[in-house]
C-alpha cells in the first residue's frame, strides 16, 4: 500500500474486513504522512521512502521497489500516492498496481481533476479505479462509479462526495482482486 497524505483511502481499507488482514505494509513518500500514523495504529508495519533521499525518479523507485519486495507484496494499491512511477517500476509489477483516481478517466487525468471537470460545467464526474501503466491515468480501468456535480458545488464540497464513493469503490475492488489472488497480500 503507498500513500502520500491523509490515508482516507487507506482508512477505508482498513476498516474492510476482507482487506485488513492482508495488508502487509504501508509505503510513504513522506515521514509526515498521516497516512503511517493510522496505519501504525492498525498493527500495520509502515515504511518511509522519502522522495528527498532520492536523486532521481529512478532512484525512488528502485528504492520503493526493493521495500516492496522485501515485504512480498503482491498487490501494490496506491491510496493517495502523488508520485509518477517509472515505466521500470511498473513493468516489474505490471497488472498488480491499482490507483484510484478522482474523474471518470480518461477524463481529467493527472492532477486538479476535480477543479478540472468543475471548470467544464459538467453536470457528473466520478472515481475510476484502474491498474497502472507507464502513462498517467491510462491503464486498463477496473470500476467506475458516477458522482452528479451540483450547481451548488466548490472543488472542496465535490471532492468530499467524490472520496464518499471512492472509500466504497476501492475497497470493493481490492477484495474482489484478493479474492481472485486467494491470499494475495497488499
Amino acid at each position: 500500500m503507498l500513500a502520500s497524505g491523509s490515508g482516507t483511502n487507506l482508512q477505508a481499507l482498513i476498516d474492510t474486513p476482507g482487506v485488513r488482514p492482508h495488508i502487509r505494509i504501508v509505503i510513504s513518500d513522506r515521514p509526515d504522512s498521516t497516512a503511517l500514523s493510522r496505519a501504525a495504529g492498525a498493527g500495520i508495519e509502515t515504511a518511509v521512502v522519502a522522495w528527498t533521499d532520492h536523486e532521481s525518479r529512478e532512484s525512488f523507485c528502485d528504492a520503493l521497489a526493493a521495500v516492496i519486495e522485501d515485504a512480498d507484496v503482491e498487490l501494490t494499491v496506491l491510496a493517495g500516492f502523488m508520485r509518477i512511477l517509472t515505466p521500470g517500476f511498473v513493468n516489474g509489477q505490471r497488472g498488480r498496481i491499482v490507483n484510484v483516481h478522482p474523474s471518470l478517466l480518461p477524463a481529467f487525468p493527472g492532477m486538479h481533476a476535480v477543479a478540472q471537470a468543475l471548470d467544464h460545467g459538467l453536470d457528473k464526474t466520478g472515481v475510476t479505479i484502474h491498474f497502472v501503466d507507464e502513462g498517467v491515468d491510462t491503464g486498463p480501468i477496473i470500476a467506475q462509479r458516477e458522482v452528479p456535480i451540483l450547481a451548488s458545488d466548490d472543488e472542496a464540497t465535490l471532492h468530499a462526495r467524490i472520496q464518499v464513493e471512492e472509500h466504497r469503490l476501492l475497497p470493493s475492488v481490492v477484495a474482489d482482486l484478493i479474492a481472485e489472488g486467494a491470499e494475495a497480500r497488499v
